[in-house]
């Protein structure tokens, strides 16, 4: 497992294109049979990434400190290959694409496999420290109803889907979800935004290998951009602009963790004070 510190938004500032992308970058999640993962010192969310060509466990990692990975952790999955299958303490839960799985602070046992391994599951997920135990619960994104925002003229024409949120599947700290982009728009969380209470953590998907997205971060007068392409992902610390934008259209998936789970705790950044 792959330690990422915390750092102030004044270093930033002076960091070098590969000096951002060693900090916030996360990259070759889905190496088969592997469970890569990045622990990050902003509220302590771990980022990993399962494509299991056999049954896989998930296991303790070195200086967790616990004698098994959910002892004082909570855990959202969402599936971004083809259908799968994560056993949860003895209980399988089938995934198709783009299904989800939120488990519960507590659970011991943890296995993932793909239905067909010449057609294998990619299962990504964002684990938490957690005070309560939650019900695991399986996540059909069939059964979410989504929210529109944006529009075609502004390149920002969005479908998001809340998989675990206070309104839905209920978590300590973890709130994560998918946003959909339309055929023809670029563009996503622009106008942007921070949240000052609530680290994020981006998964971009669904591109071409020829295609990139512009990920821009950092304070909003002192915005620094990393070039991002398919299957990777990036930390955003509370105080960071967290937007993007395209070559073509794509699929993000999101995570928090941190103060509050308020979706809309959000602290807006006028267009005309980005820099």
């Amino acid at each position: 497992m792959d330690i990422r510190h915390s750092v102030h938004p004044r270093d930033v500032k002076r960091y070098t294109t590969e000096e951002l992308r060693n900090d916030f970058l996360i990259q070759n999640l889905f190496i088969p049979n592997e469970v890569n993962m990045v622990y990050s010192h902003v509220d302590r969310m771990i980022t990993g990434g399962v494509c299991p060509l056999k049954p896989v466990a998930l296991q303790v990692a070195s200086g967790m400190g616990v004698d098994y990975f959910l002892e004082r952790r909570e855990m959202g999955i969402i599936n971004i290959g083809a259908p799968g299958l994560v056993v949860v303490d003895g209980t399988e839960y089938n995934l198709a694409t783009t299904d989800g799985l939120y488990i519960g602070m507590g659970a011991k046992e943890i296995t993932f496999s793909s239905a067909d391994a010449t057609k294998p599951a990619k299962f990504y997920f964002n684990s938490a420290p957690a005070h309560k135990t939650y019900p695991t619960v399986k996540i059909e994104r069939s059964d979410i109803v989504p929210n529109h925002l944006g529009s075609i003229e502004k390149s920002n024409d969005r479908n998001i889907y809340k998989y675990i949120h206070p309104q839905g599947v209920k978590s300590c700290q973890v709130v994560m979800g998918m946003t959909v982009l339309e055929p023809g728009n670029m563009w996503n969380s622009m106008p942007c935004h921070t949240h000052d209470r609530r680290m994020e953590v981006y998964l971009y998907f669904n591109l071409p290998e020829d295609a990139v997205v512009f990920h821009y971060m950092g304070e909003p007068t002192e915005t620094r951009h990393v070039v991002m392409r398919n299957e990777e992902a990036i930390i955003s610390p509370s105080w960071s602009i967290h937007c993007g934008v395209g070559t073509q259209s794509y699929t993000f998936i999101w995570g928090m963790a941190g103060e509050n789970q308020t979706f809309d705790d959000m602290d807006h950044v006028g267009m005309n004070t980005l820099k």
